[in-house]
């Protein structure tokens, strides 16, 4: 069975450690994010990656944006 999640993570960099700490917690196998609110540059691939997750992403800075990320 897999598990899919979204969550509303209202500015992904600034609640990056509720983030991690809430993908470690659930382990979800497909999580799906929005209002990233950040740039595609600024999105922080490298720790969601090192949380076991790789991820699709698209930003606006300050406004809207999403990812999809899945496990392994």
């Amino acid at each position: 069975m897999v598990r899919v999640a979204t969550f509303n993570v209202n500015g992904v960099n600034g609640r990056l450690p509720v983030l991690l700490a809430w993908l470690k917690a659930t382990h979800y196998d497909v999580v799906c994010l929005q209002e990233l609110k950040t740039s595609d540059e600024k999105f922080p691939a490298e720790a969601i990656g090192d949380a076991g997750y790789g991820a699709i992403w698209h930003g606006q800075k300050s406004y809207n944006g999403v990812a999809i990320l899945a496990r392994g």
